[in-house]
């Protein structure tokens, strides 16, 4: 009897122990980010303080490249792996993998902050009430003009409503008389193309969430292959570079290789602190095509996944960064343009960012309202990532002279099909 007794005491111990060790390895939760914007640099004081404030818990920030959480995250979610949290960009397309936050965070709060820019994290769900993330910044496309060129080739700088077409003519000019390399640059991607594809009148998808091939998608395709053919734009980006590669081209604005740079809100900060004093720029109100003025809305979501063992505490922790002071701290460190509704009122300081980059901020938050419904309708759409991606590999083709434009056309609106195919839609 003694025996017995010792044997389920031993028993009951060893399941104790075992238990304890389950808990405190499923309070460790792994969050992928990269280190721009808001991301694990500028979320790491707010997560240290949420640990200290929940003995317990162990919360990895993992920086990884914006192109891995691009291609090797969603690859990862198929296998039914991955993080348990991530900051993402693929809003709508990733939103099958995403846990539902409701019954872990302020579902009220969350509704009243994000109210517009949650539906684009329900992906072909419209109708959903689903908490899916938190979103965590507003990104703007713009374009970084370099000042001081303009000012040595004695070139006025383009006015707001000035057309694409009168840009490029101006920064033409620039380059010329400073003997810049490029008149102007476009990141290579899909998201950033679309800016000047609805400017031109393209829809890129409807309100059913099918693809749209349209004159305006054509007549941007040709304008934009029209400009690398004449130098406008270097053929050794879009053209050199195979397949969707997503690649971001600050550094030639850094080192003072182009008149102009499309890019975006995001690089603000770096584009403060790397630039600094070596010559004068500003952000310019959206350039304008023949439908309208429009640039692409954009920003990141962090959201858990539902495979994670833990979702409670996943939640748990999204909830506090929402939480007001927590996200404002955020932002700041980022230099970037809030998501969260009463952060956009009451407005965010930037203690460490230049007048120069207030002003910027300030001309980007400016073409908010400026922007076209389709814009909206696009970046929300869950094979956005699908579009972007064709468009990006075609183009490319029609540089290269493997394609003619209405082939290179067709060919987007087949890949984007066999996407939605795939999905089983």
């Amino acid at each position: 009897m003694k025996r017995t007794r010792i044997g389920l005491w031993a028993a009951s111990t060893l399941l104790a122990a075992t238990a304890l060790t389950g808990i405190a390895q499923a309070q460790e939760l792994t969050v992928l980010c990269d280190d721009i914007g808001f991301g694990c640099l500028t979320m790491d004081p707010v997560v240290k303080r949420y640990e200290s404030e929940n003995p317990g818990v162990k919360v990895k920030l993992e920086t990884v490249p914006y192109q891995s959480l691009v291609e090797s995250l969603p690859v990862q979610l198929e296998s039914g792996e991955g993080p348990d949290a991530a900051i993402i960009t693929d809003l709508g397309g990733l939103s099958r993998y995403y846990l539902d936050l409701t019954p872990y965070v302020n579902a009220a709060n969350f509704e009243k902050e994000y109210s517009q820019t949650l539906q684009w994290l329900r992906g072909s769900n419209p109708t959903s009430k689903a908490i899916n993330g938190m979103p965590t910044t507003l990104t703007v496309n713009g374009a970084y003009v370099n000042l001081t060129l303009f000012e040595q080739a004695g070139v006025p700088v383009p006015k707001e409503g000035a057309t694409w077409a009168e840009w490029a003519e101006a920064t033409r000019k620039v380059a010329k008389a400073t003997n810049t390399e490029y008149a102007m640059e476009m990141d290579r991607s899909g998201h950033r193309f679309a800016s000047l594809a609805i400017s031109y009148g393209a829809e890129l998808v409807d309100d059913q969430g099918k693809p749209v091939i349209d004159k305006g998608l054509k007549d941007a395709v040709e304008q934009f292959v029209a400009w690398h053919k004449d130098g406008t734009m270097p053929m050794d980006l879009w053209g050199a570079v195979g397949g969707a590669t997503h690649r971001e081209l600050f550094s030639d604005f850094l080192n003072a290789k182009t008149v102009l740079y499309f890019g975006g809100s995001w690089t603000l900060s770096q584009m403060d602190k790397e630039v600094g004093d070596l010559f004068d720029w500003q952000v310019s109100p959206a350039p304008c095509g023949p439908s309208s003025c429009t640039v692409m809305p954009g920003g990141g979501a962090l959201v858990g996944f539902k495979h994670t063992k833990q979702p409670e505490a996943v939640g748990k922790l999204i909830d506090y960064i929402a939480q007001s002071k927590n996200n404002a701290e955020i932002v700041s460190a980022a230099v970037e343009i809030p998501a969260a509704k009463s952060l956009i009122e009451n407005g965010v300081t930037y203690p460490g960012a230049s007048e120069r980059t207030q002003q910027s901020l300030s001309t980007f938050i400016a073409q908010i309202p400026k922007m076209a419904p389709a814009a909206y309708r696009f970046q929300g759409w869950r094979y956005q990532r699908a579009m972007m991606n064709a468009l990006t590999t075609r183009i490319s083709q029609v540089l290269n002279s493997e394609l003619e434009v209405d082939a290179a056309l067709d060919r987007v609106k087949q890949d984007v099909e066999l996407a939605i195919k795939a999905a089983g839609q």
